[in-house]
């Protein structure tokens, strides 16, 4: 899931500089291990909590974790990167690991025989800086669409698969306090996380998001608001906002994830069902983003710890774990020749599966400069959904700005 504080540290490479040893001290035991990630919320608590004390056992380590919220989790590495006291093995929304290691604050895990051969290429780059692989990712997940099983049928409407057939599809849905689709545009991260796969999809580029590529993608969110087929309101939802909408009926269709399932679920009487979202043409294919975090050894100085914080962050990302965390967390499995028994184990997940396979790494072009381009995406889309500008003006002034 895209977290919107997660990558906003535009300030890191100048804060952790020069923070490469001292961390956990080096004359700590290094059979005490401290691991520090953001899954302070159940359910995923209590996983992590189980795979990390396995884990830890079957290393002959113990393990002493904090779990923080996650628009705190970059902080709290600039506090431990300036004293030094940076955990043993560190979790990062992927977005930001390469910020981090272009600070020098974490160590290649070349340095411990681990490589990610067989891994989903985009998760691969997005742990990757200049060419060495800083951490190995477990899971990951990213967007798709839903929709209502029985509003579609009483409409006689099937899934679309193409940007005509969603704009034909959405405002055909459309009646009473009805929408046709919901999706999340706020002006933040999460805003932009929503479009990506529109602007991928139709071959816009963050490099320069200024393209008449990227501007056809804006015009199809200013359409769906435009004919009433979206409501204004996108504007501010949340992504959890867009799924009260879908849960209450109030949207026939919604641009979301995996991690929305256990909420929806909790209505027995919502049928509803999950498609890639729909590519501008057909035969074309979806580019969703990846999300997810990523695990990886800081370089606290102390050389025995950090060999042992590589065998954690190994095991977490063994076939068993891998298996075992996307079922129990709705994510999907990043290697994958774990895809098809996956899928086979969890049939709702096989659009997200398949999704996955051609998914990008949103630092895969920028690199560190990612946020960048966020900030610029999102500014976009709020001018021209507000009918401040057309989508190539906002899309102009938000490159320049």
């Amino acid at each position: 899931m895209v977290r919107a504080a997660a990558a906003l540290a535009l300030a890191l490479p100048l804060a952790l500089a020069g923070c490469g040893g001292g961390g956990s001290g080096s004359g700590g035991d290094p059979t005490k291990l401290r691991v520090l990630d953001y899954y302070n919320n159940e359910p995923d608590k209590a996983v992590y909590t189980k795979v990390l004390n396995a884990c830890a056992a079957e290393n002959k380590v113990t393990i002493q974790r904090e779990a923080v919220p996650g628009d705190t989790l970059i902080q709290k590495v600039l506090q431990q990167s300036s004293s030094r006291t940076l955990p043993d093995v560190l979790m990062l929304d992927n977005p930001d690991l390469q910020q981090i290691a272009a600070t020098g604050a974490l160590s290649p895990l070349s340095d411990y025989d681990l490589k990610a051969d067989g891994y989903v290429p985009g998760v691969v780059a997005a742990s990757t800086y200049k060419d060495k692989l800083y951490g190995l990712q477990p899971v990951t997940n990213t967007i798709g669409l839903f929709y209502n099983k029985d509003i579609l049928a009483a409409a006689g409407v099937q899934p679309p698969t193409t940007w005509e057939e969603l704009r034909a599809a959405a405002k055909k849905l459309t009646k009473g306090k009805q929408y046709g689709i919901g999706f999340s545009a706020p002006a933040n991260y999460e805003g932009t996380w929503q479009f990506l796969p529109f602007m991928w999809s139709n071959g816009g580029d963050e490099k320069n998001i200024a393209t008449p590529e990227t501007a056809a993608a804006l015009q199809l969110w200013v359409d769906l608001v435009k004919d009433g087929s979206a409501s204004k309101s996108v504007l501010n939802w949340t992504q959890a906002d867009v799924n009260d909408q879908f849960k209450a009926g109030n949207a026939a269709m919604m641009v979301n994830g995996p991690w929305q399932f256990p909420v929806l679920n909790e209505d027995t009487n919502l049928h509803y069902d999950v498609v890639p979202i729909p590519a501008p043409k057909a035969g074309g294919t979806a580019v969703a983003p990846l999300g997810g975090e990523t695990w990886t050894v800081p370089n606290t100085g102390n050389k025995d710890k950090q060999k042992n914080a590589a065998k954690i962050v190994e095991c977490l990302n063994s076939d068993e774990n891998q298996l075992l965390l996307a079922k129990e967390r709705q994510t999907v499995p990043t290697k994958t020749s774990l895809q098809d028994k996956f899928v086979a184990d969890v049939p709702t997940m096989k659009a997200f599966s398949t999704l996955v396979k051609d998914a990008r790494a949103r630092t895969g072009e920028l690199g560190a400069d990612w946020p960048k381009a966020a900030t610029k995406i999102y500014t976009a889309v709020q001018a021209a959904l507000t009918g401040g500008a057309t989508p190539q003006k906002a899309l102009q002034d938000a490159q320049n700005g």
